[in-house]
């Protein structure tokens, strides 16, 4: 040994073991602030990318695209007695919205899985790498929710909700006249509000992921997400009856707890317990038998048939 310094250094005494939780840091990708912002940059090229894609598509079939949008115009003025066509009182107002405005919407639709993607891809560094596997069913999840949002406003919610406006009027000495812009200016928001709040699993299962809410806390505070979700119904309804604001607080309070329902099972997987699925299923089946049972002796004994409107079975 060298007492002035020199020679060789003393060997390195071994740290404490490691533990799963170190290990999990690794599973971390690390990056600093300007990667961040370069990350971020290349993510929203991608989805401007992508949302380009789809509006080329979306251009190439403006026409039955339209056809398909005002389709629920012309059942409604139908069945309350007026003519099937929209009016136009802008000349440009008919291109406006057949070939911008429309292609527009419909590739925000098509393209919403790949801007959901993007979006995780840019969060997933700030995640552990088991966590990291859920990208393909949260994608998944999210865009096929915003899609069967889209279609339960476009088959449900709006439909019922614009023959109920366009009855009003019926027999009352009002002139029906329903312009280009204003319909799809209802449209959109309908069709899109509705595709957004089908989210809502989503959002809760992120809220869980990242530790902001657990839940035991969301179940005990349930009776103000109700009243959160009843509230926006009656702002996205596009009538101010109860019946139809029904139809979209309905669907987004079952969504909430799904949304529940799957943030619980990630807390599962997080303590490596698992979920009663046979037990759960079996539960499952016999209500569904029960309600099964119930339909079939209110329509053969009672003389009940199943009708496409509320309330659904009449006598």
């Amino acid at each position: 040994m060298n007492l002035f310094g020199g020679g060789d250094k003393p060997p390195r005494l071994p740290g404490p073991p490691r533990d799963g939780e170190d290990e999990e840091e690794d599973g971390m990708l690390r990056m600093s602030f300007l990667g961040h912002l370069e990350e971020l940059r290349s993510r929203l090229i991608k989805c401007l990318i992508g949302i380009g894609v789809a509006l080329v598509a979306s251009l190439c079939f403006s026409d039955p695209l339209w056809e398909f949008v005002r389709q629920p115009a012309r059942v409604a003025l139908l069945n309350n007695g007026f003519p099937p066509d929209l009016t136009m009182v802008d000349p440009m107002e008919a291109f406006n919205i057949i070939w911008f405005k429309l292609p527009v919407v419909c590739a925000i639709f098509l393209a919403f899985p790949w801007v959901i993607y993007q979006v995780w891809a840019f969060i997933s560094p700030g995640l552990y790498k088991k966590e990291r596997r859920w990208v393909v069913p949260v994608v998944l999840t999210a865009g096929g929710l915003f899609i069967l949002g889209g279609l339960f406003g476009y088959f449900v919610a709006f439909r019922y909700g614009l023959t109920f406006l366009l009855g009003i009027g019926k027999g009352k000495g009002v002139i029906t006249m329903i312009t280009v812009t204003h319909y799809f200016d209802i449209f959109v928001n309908v069709i899109l509000g509705v595709g957004l709040v089908f989210e809502l699993p989503v959002i809760i299962f992120f809220l869980i992921l990242f530790h902001i809410a657990t839940p035991r806390f969301l179940v005990s505070h349930s009776r103000y997400a109700i009243l959160i979700i009843f509230t926006i119904a009656a702002v996205v309804t596009p009538t101010p009856d109860v019946f139809n604001m029904c139809l979209f607080a309905l669907p987004m309070c079952v969504l909430f707890y799904v949304g529940i329902f799957a943030g619980y099972l990630l807390v599962l997987k997080r303590e490596n317990r698992r979920f009663p699925w046979a037990r759960t299923l079996q539960i499952t089946l016999i209500v569904l038998l029960a309600v099964a049972g119930m339909l079939y002796v209110a329509i053969v004994k009672y003389g009940f048939k199943i009708v496409p409107h509320w309330p659904f079975l009449k006598h």
